[in-house]
């Protein structure tokens, strides 16, 4: 069986899109049948001052229902480069617990792939929904990005073509 389907399943949250054209609200991932999600954030390298940063939120319905932040980020990573060509390394970064993750006044001039984790487990009662909405870049040139979610620790493993959709 493939790695897809028993490990893990990918969503996409913001698709690729000019960051500049404003803040991006994430689609929403269930995470009811696996472990936790990783948010991975990719962006390509703007101009200076183009910094985007990311907010994890939880949700209590697929659509509508109640939002709020999900203050239990404490750590991420990142991997960042004028041109990342597979020779960085991951850098571990740490923060008191928060929704926000500010990825650095650097991240605009880079190309950027961030990861944050989120555990099943730190979800509020009632709250089965998670998403991660990025900042306006507060730039008027372009900077393509987007987030994709991957669960993990699968509880309901499948073959790929019979998993359930994430919503």
């Amino acid at each position: 069986m493939e790695a897809l389907g028993r490990l893990f399943n990918i969503a996409s949250v913001v698709a690729p899109v000019d960051l500049a054209g404003g803040a991006q609200t994430g689609a929403r991932v269930r995470l009811n049948a696996c472990s936790g999600v990783a948010f991975v954030y990719f962006a390509d390298a703007g101009t200076a001052g183009e910094d985007v940063d990311l907010d994890v939120q939880e949700h209590n319905a697929a659509s509508a229902g109640t939002s709020q932040d999900l203050d239990v980020v404490t750590r991420w990573f990142s991997k960042r480069e004028t041109t990342l060509d597979n020779d960085e390394q991951w850098t571990k970064h740490t923060q008191t617990a928060a929704s926000e993750v500010d990825l650095g006044d650097d991240e605009g001039e880079a190309q950027v792939i961030a990861v944050v984790e989120v555990s099943s487990k730190d979800l509020t009662d009632g709250y089965e929904w998670v998403s991660v909405n990025t900042t306006d870049s507060g730039a008027t040139a372009g900077k393509l990005g987007c987030v994709l979610a991957i669960t993990y620790d699968l509880t309901d493993q499948r073959s790929p073509e019979l998993l359930a959709d994430l919503l």
